[in-house]
């Protein structure tokens, strides 16, 4: 039987063999051992409790075994025999429990000494451990503290850099801006001059059907009259400079086409440009703007792992840089066209006019004979040379009137090409899209209208020239070639139907 809260002491066994003296107790480990069970002991009291339930009481970690009151003398007795004697003796008694605890007591395990340097071991152990973890925690305050350093200083870096690069941005931005609005006047002033030549151009064919008139007129001299005198020259040389000249303006117009169409490469190139320009501005604004208490900041995994770029800050500039140069240089180049289309308007103009002088004094020279028959046509035929007049500006206004009409489809037909980029369900057949295609529809009825006019129109043109030929034929056949020369070809010559110069429209 034991009893709870006293400390329990192993029993040596005692027998014949003799006992070695130790002068040290051995450790738990070999201790065990050297303990021997016999079958004779009682088994352990139901109230012993675990191992783990009182770890702190020395009892817990042996069990109570049979007291040997043999086992008290047993060293103190130098005879064998006599110990057996009083062994036997012993064993009859029967000891009470409180004096074998007591008698147990005085076989302990470890001496004062071991329990001073057990304790001593601790002491220094616990300093050790403190000593370690009072450094730990100081290292571990001051590493947080490096780290926290370290962080804002990189992040304050960070957004020095970002405001930097925002700078860099912007400047560039500015710079193709500036370049694409030059670009775009400069456009605006070569499509300005390309409007004025080719309405120089569409302007030459008045004079050529007026000399192709005359000399298709003094076709009509009859008999001896049909001489290859010097107004029919100097008309057929009149025809074969406006010829020439409408040549070198559709050539002009032709270059003056593939220089607009540089300059609206590199217009797109500039505006892509700086179209790239705004949405990376305004990235790097909200990058520049982000704090470590900002909404929005989230973990993003292997991203800094992931090099998608595709230039350094040398080649990005560079590449501004080329697309400003590119824009100077077209510019240079345009401004050099609407130089020559201005110098070919001039030359065209003079050298038409004054081939259209000559023509006019070699007729008024043939035509000095001719008063009276003149004066005897000049109502029917002037009246004739108004209705072509008439007729030719209507001509030109019908087909002002088609020329006008290409815009607003141009406007449509975009609008609609446009609507189809709409994404997924919003390609909606709204009222929007009908409305556009009856747009078309009409813009399309409208001009076809128009064309049916223009070509009533020429008919009619067409007619008032034949009406006028018959005229010219009776004319001729009753009055001689200087008739002709002077009421028909001087008639139709008084003005140049050209302006001389460019002017603002």
């Amino acid at each position: 039987m034991e009893y709870l809260g006293q400390t329990q002491t192993a029993t040596y066994m005692t027998g014949p063999r003799h006992m070695t003296q130790y002068t040290q107790l051995p450790t738990i480990g070999t201790m065990q051992n050297t303990y021997k069970t016999y079958d004779t002991f009682p088994a352990p009291s139901p109230l012993r409790r675990s191992l783990t339930t009182l770890p702190w009481r020395p009892s817990t970690y042996y069990q109570t075994a049979k007291v040997n009151p043999s086992s008290a003398v047993t060293r103190s007795m130098p005879d064998p025999m006599a110990q057996r004697t009083q062994l036997s003796e012993l064993d009859a008694l029967k000891v009470p429990p409180v004096f074998a605890a007591a008698r147990n007591a005085l076989y302990t395990r470890f001496t004062p000494n071991d329990w001073m340097a057990s304790n001593q071991g601790n002491y220094l152990a616990s300093d050790r451990v403190r000593s370690g973890a009072e450094r730990l925690r100081m290292d571990t305050v001051r590493l947080c503290r490096e780290t926290d350093d370290k962080t804002k200083r990189t992040q304050s870096d960070v957004g020095k850099r970002l405001g930097e690069r925002i700078g860099d941005i912007n400047f560039w931005k500015t710079e193709l801006n500036h370049e694409t609005d030059s670009m775009i006047t400069e456009t605006n002033q070569l499509n300005e001059a390309k409007r004025i030549l080719e309405k120089c151009l569409a302007e030459t064919e008045n004079p050529l059907h007026i000399a192709q008139e005359c000399l298709y007129h003094r076709e009509k001299r009859q008999s001896i009259d049909l001489v290859h005198d010097n107004p029919e020259k100097e008309l057929i040389k009149e025809v074969d400079i406006i010829k020439r000249c409408q040549e070198k303006m559709r050539n002009t117009i032709d270059r003056a086409n593939v220089q607009l169409g540089l300059n609206r490469a590199a217009q797109h190139e500039l505006e892509k440009d700086s179209s790239d320009k705004f949405v990376a501005e305004n990235l790097d604004t909200n990058c520049h703007g982000l704090r470590n208490a900002s909404r929005g900041i989230a973990y993003h995994d292997g991203v800094h792992r992931i090099d998608n770029t595709l230039s350094v800050p040398e080649t990005w500039a560079k590449y501004s840089n080329n697309n400003i140069q590119r824009s100077q240089s077209e510019r240079a180049a345009s401004k050099n066209m609407r130089n020559e289309i201005e110098s070919v308007i001039n030359a065209c103009n003079n050298e038409m006019w004054q081939e259209w002088n000559s023509v006019n004094v070699a007729l008024n020279q043939r035509s000095q004979e001719t008063t009276d028959a003149r004066n005897r046509i000049q109502t029917h035929l002037s009246k004739v040379l108004q209705e072509i007049y008439d007729m030719e500006k209507n001509i030109e206004l019908l087909k002002k009137a088609i020329q006008d009409k290409e815009q607003p489809m141009q406007v449509a037909q975009t609008r609609l090409d446009t609507r189809l980029r709409r994404p997924n369900v919003e390609l909606c057949r709204d009222p929007v899209q009908h409305r556009l295609v009856e747009e078309v529809g009409e813009i399309t009825n409208t001009v076809d209208n128009l064309q049916y006019k223009l070509r009533e129109a020429e008919n009619a043109l067409q007619a008032l020239l034949r009406t006028k030929a018959a005229l010219e034929q009776d004319l001729s056949i009753k009055n001689n070639s200087l008739f002709i020369d002077r009421e028909k070809c001087l008639a139709m010559r008084k003005t140049f139907p050209m302006a001389p110069r460019i002017v603002s429209v």
